[in-house]
């Protein structure tokens, strides 16, 4: 493994996913296929499915009109940073770098890591349908005060538990129909990036070293809280910073830390150690990304310290150091508190998915905008899996209608089935390209899915000319949109006969 040589280019290099030009609107590129489910399975007495790819949205030739042009709508995202929608204008035309912040790994997924993590796969779905190659990096910090804690509990090797745990959260993303991203960098497989990052900041005189520890000195970076808002007075000792008398400010934080008895360490230029939180992070998404790109995400209980953290030792490190856009979602709540390990107020996403389908979960969780907290309940999961059922049951309604039929069908559709595609369509590109408007576009379906069920079940519709061709039209845009929303299973019939085998009352009480 090499080291960070220039602050502004990458280590590696970019893994830009090439888009075919043949492949036009939602159709998405399949060299990821293989890390998702091949076929339909029961797993541990869960059901999910595999992810189906789609064609392309109609045209002029099957539409007898204009049909619905693909184009890269002018997207815009919120930035925590500037506090404000922006419109989303990548560093490299056509590409898209994007670092998200990664799981700690040492216990089971909850469904606030869930959201976190199904938030930005809807972003990355988006960006690549809209013709961005993007280069997705995700991270997993196998180093970690947690993780030495819960492995001596249980007497494991820390590393091993903490790779035990990632292939969990594997196995969590795939349930959840998450695309991989790019690359998965660990941070124990990263230590020479990491060092030469922490040397670079104490050659820029921006840290100190204390008995074998390294600190930021927060005093030499003047813009440290302008991500979060917070004054550097407001960091009173021992809230969110440890007190550390050798420290020269409370608030300064650690990039290296002496190793102790018992805990993993590696060697450094101060000694035997292992890296602070904070500090992997920003050596990551060098490494893989350069000191300069676009997106940097996470949960918004990283805006501080983490991400502020972040900020101060990149430009520490490297002042050409720049992401454009730093986005965050919101908290996943209980009564009004928000989920986490540390409160012992969470569900664990195998719990939930014991009971509700997963695309339940995950339609449940883009059901609220992503910036908004949401709060959990029986109640919400119990709408979002109905309305999963009502959604695919419709579907393979129309699968059957048209299966049953081996008249040859004409290439064109009635007007007024023209005009309910796009619009459709349009709400779509709108609702998405305005920060992501998920819950806009789930209403939205309302409209084409009424209109199929009217072809399939009334008297007029099943009258109306063209009815087939109608069908196929509907079913293929909503097919189309449904891959880039992440909720599109191989088989539309197989989510509902798992939903409706899901003894829901019954099961409910295995997590309240």
């Amino acid at each position: 493994m090499g080291t960070l040589l220039k602050c502004y280019k990458p280590l590696f290099p970019l893994r830009f996913i090439p888009i075919p030009n043949s492949v036009r609107t939602s159709r998405l590129p399949t060299h990821h296929s293989h890390a998702i489910f091949s076929n339909s399975k029961v797993c541990g007495g869960r059901c999910f499915s595999s992810v189906k790819q789609s064609q392309p949205l109609i045209d002029e030739k099957n539409s007898g009109g204009e049909g619905v042009e693909n184009r890269r709508a002018e997207l815009w995202l919120y930035n925590t940073m500037s506090r404000q929608k922006e419109v989303f204008k990548p560093k490299v035309d056509g590409r898209v770098g994007m670092y998200v912040c990664g799981v700690t790994a040492y216990d089971l997924s909850h469904i606030g890591h869930a959201r976190v993590y199904v938030s930005f796969d809807v972003l990355y779905r988006y960006l690549r349908h809209l013709e961005y190659e993007v280069n997705y990096v995700r991270n997993f910090t196998d180093v970690d005060d947690k993780i030495i804690a819960r492995a001596n509990e249980l007497g494991e090797d820390p590393i091993n538990l903490s790779r035990r745990y990632c292939q969990e959260f594997h196995v969590d993303m795939t349930y959840l129909h998450c695309l991989p991203p790019s690359v998965e960098p660990c941070v124990s497989d990263h230590m020479p990036q990491i060092i030469d990052m922490i040397k670079q900041i104490i050659d820029n005189d921006c840290a100190y070293r204390v008995e074998g520890d390294v600190y930021f000195s927060v005093d030499k970076f003047p813009e440290y809280g302008r991500l979060s808002g917070r004054k550097v007075e407001d960091n009173r000792a021992g809230e969110r910073v440890a007190v550390d008398s050798r420290k020269k400010n409370p608030a300064d934080f650690a990039l290296w830390k002496a190793a102790k008895k018992g805990e993993p360490f590696w060697d450094s230029p101060w000694g035997p150690g292992r890296p602070g939180w904070h500090i992997e992070c920003s050596a990551m998404s060098a490494a893989y990304l350069g000191y300069s790109f676009d997106i940097h995400g996470g949960g918004m209980d990283l805006v501080f310290p983490h991400h502020e953290n972040e900020i101060a030792q990149s430009c520490a490190a490297c002042k050409q150091s720049n992401i454009s856009y730093w986005i965050h979602n919101g908290f996943v709540t209980i009564d009004s508190e928000k989920m986490s390990k540390s409160l012992g107020n969470f569900f664990t996403i195998r719990q939930v998915i014991d009971i509700y389908h997963p695309l339940a979960l995950r339609l449940f969780l883009i059901g609220t905008h992503y910036r908004s907290p949401i709060n959990y309940s029986d109640v919400q999961l119990e709408s979002a899996s109905d309305r999963v059922f009502y959604i695919y049951q419709t579907l393979h309604d129309c699968q059957n209608a048209m299966d049953q039929d081996d008249m040859t069908k004409k290439d064109s559709v009635p007007p007024h089935i023209l005009d309910c595609i796009n619009k459709f369509y349009n709400d779509f590109l709108t609702s998405m390209s305005d920060d992501l408007h998920t819950p806009v576009v789930l209403a939205a379906l309302s409209d084409p899915l009424k209109t199929i069920n009217d072809l399939l079940h009334t008297r007029k519709g099943k009258k109306q000319e063209l009815r087939l061709e109608s069908l196929a039209a509907l079913e293929k845009v909503i097919r189309d949109v449904l891959t880039i929303l992440g909720l599109m299973p191989a088989s539309y019939s197989e989510v509902c006969k798992c939903i409706m085998t899901k003894p829901v009352s019954f099961l409910r009480n295995s997590i309240s």
